[in-house]
């Protein structure tokens, strides 16, 4: 599965969906599907290297659209990881404030160590494998916990999706 960083937001980096999946079959991928306008594909690929798909995928994008986009890529059971580690599990969260920021790599607890959850309840978040939960009970879009963990404070390259965008790519790498 790609995951392609701040396309089709505001009219700027336009990636459309057919060329997205045009250059991922280009690269070798297979039964490739998106999902909405937002650098999400799901798709099969014989080569389990998820950074040199990532950046071959970077590389026709730059090459083709002239644009700079940073993609991760995650295997089918990795989403599943992400979805069966929700630490928010059992309890009612709004799956539209709940995002999961996909990592490039393990962000360092250090890098969260002096966040004193109280100074941003109702807003939490938990560090995954290579993910940040962050559940934004009043909105995303005034969330301060959110404009707090950024790639800056993290030390890594992130790209966003909320929870309902998660279970429905988790469900179309299942299928």
């Amino acid at each position: 599965m790609a995951l392609l960083r701040g396309i089709n937001v505001g009219g700027k980096q336009r990636v459309p969906m057919q060329t997205l999946r045009e250059m991922l079959t280009g690269l070798g991928c297979e039964a490739v599907r998106t999902h909405l306008n937002s650098g999400n594909a799901v798709f099969t690929h014989p080569d389990a290297d998820e950074e040199s798909l990532a950046a071959g995928l970077e590389r026709a994008i730059s090459r083709e659209l002239g644009l700079s986009v940073r993609c991760l890529v995650r295997s089918a059971g990795d989403i599943r990881r992400v979805v069966d580690g929700n630490p928010f599990a059992g309890r009612e969260v709004d799956p539209a404030r709940f995002l999961v920021t996909f990592l490039d790599a393990p962000a360092d607890p250090a890098a969260v160590s002096g966040l004193d959850p109280a100074a941003y309840a109702p807003e939490e978040f938990a560090l995954g494998e290579r993910e940040v939960y962050l559940h934004c009970a009043n909105g995303i879009r005034d969330s301060r916990l959110a404009k707090t963990l950024t790639e800056r404070r993290l030390g890594r390259v992130g790209t966003a999706r909320n929870w309902n965008t998660v279970t429905k790519l988790a469900a179309m790498a299942e299928d």
